[in-house]
């Protein structure tokens, strides 16, 4: 199924194994191939946020393989 990224924004992101990442906010996409690369995500209050990498604005920086949306949550498999 097709969306547009703006039809993901504000939605709850998980991981596929059920943890809640946060909202995601916006996304960060390759100009040269159209790719989406990561996906920024306004972090869940109590996900534990050491070991993520963040940027200036402290959203998560969250590299994936793939996503997919079931209803009103998007389940990502994060790369290793």
């Amino acid at each position: 199924m097709k969306k547009f990224v703006t039809e993901l924004r504000g939605k709850t992101a998980m991981t596929d194994d059920g943890i809640i990442l946060g909202t995601i906010d916006n996304f960060v996409i390759d100009t040269d191939t159209g790719k989406i690369e990561h996906v920024l995500i306004v972090p869940a209050e109590d996900l534990e946020t050491r070991g993520f990498k963040k940027d200036a604005q402290g959203r998560l920086i969250m590299p994936f393989e793939t996503m997919r949306s079931v209803r009103d949550v998007v389940v990502m498999t994060l790369k290793k």
